[in-house]
């Protein structure tokens, strides 16, 4: 397994595998790997000749006052796991190399940002957008792997993908949780006992809102009412946003007709979890 640490390191690594038509699978992580980072590479390692995992916490999708600095990182584990899971190779780039002096440039998806964690996050959206399409023209895969826990960033990148006509595959890999319910998440670890101990109300909630539609309910007014109720009902959290919306649009609906994304982000003390579903009503 071959560590790359700038983008000349990658580009050749790249170069050497083109040449031997050898087809590259991407999965773009901030590191800190847990079961849903090594779901991805196991996906990628099916479809593919070449696995490439990307780790870098990019700074430009962190808020003033978010977690950049105390987002966790463990790179000699992140290694052993990408060695055990028989990936090929590892980019790891520093902020200076991604983003140079002078930098001016970026990528902005619109409308679909503006809703979900777009809406909490300002700027959020145009960093993961500009990142990512750097590292699509850095490693050119022919697929790149995301997780649906993260459902507004796949559509976002699909979008991006779409729209500038970028020749690749994105493949969304379902949400790995935790025997509880709880989806995996690098920031898991911040959760004190008692907070851990509430987590799993997120996905009780999601699910309390899918019996709901699934029993005939069609006001989306009513399913909220009744997730907003059950996740105040658990000590410790605290809501930034739960939404009844388009899967597609990522806008609210008021009438559950077709399939709808249950999504929603919720605090415990000063972590922020986020967590979705699809219900098909």
């Amino acid at each position: 397994m071959e560590l790359l640490r700038t983008i000349e390191e990658a580009r050749q690594f790249v170069l050497s595998q083109k040449k031997r038509e050898k087809s590259i699978g991407l999965v773009p992580t901030m590191g800190y790997l847990h079961e849903g980072h090594l779901s991805l590479v196991h996906t990628a390692r099916e479809q593919n000749d070449v696995v490439v995992v990307s780790i870098f916490v990019n700074p430009t999708q962190f808020g003033p006052q978010e977690d950049l600095d105390r987002y966790p990182r463990d790179l000699e584990k992140d290694r052993n796991s990408c060695s055990q899971a028989s990936v090929d190779a590892i980019f790891m780039p520093a902020a200076e190399e991604m983003y140079p002096e002078r930098f001016h440039t970026w990528v902005q998806v619109d409308t679909i940002t503006e809703t979900l964690c777009g809406a909490s996050r300002p700027g959020h959206f145009r960093g993961v957008a500009t990142v990512v399409s750097k590292l699509f023209n850095i490693i050119q895969p022919d697929r790149a792997y995301f997780g649906l826990k993260d459902f507004q960033q796949a559509v976002v990148i699909k979008q991006m993908v779409r729209d500038l006509n970028m020749p690749l595959e994105i493949v969304t890999v379902p949400t790995v949780r935790e025997a509880d319910g709880l989806a995996t998440s690098s920031r898991n670890k911040y959760l004190t006992a008692k907070q851990r101990a509430s987590a799993p109300v997120l996905y009780n909630t999601l699910k309390l809102g899918q019996r709901l539609i699934e029993a005939g309910e069609h006001n989306a007014d009513v399913v909220h009412e009744a997730m907003v109720k059950e996740i105040e009902s658990q000590p410790n959290t605290r809501i930034d946003y739960i939404s009844v919306c388009n899967p597609e649009t990522l806008a609210p609906v008021d009438k559950i007709e077709n399939r709808v994304l249950l999504a929603m982000a919720v605090w415990l003390g000063n972590t922020r979890l986020i967590d979705n579903i699809l219900v098909e009503a």
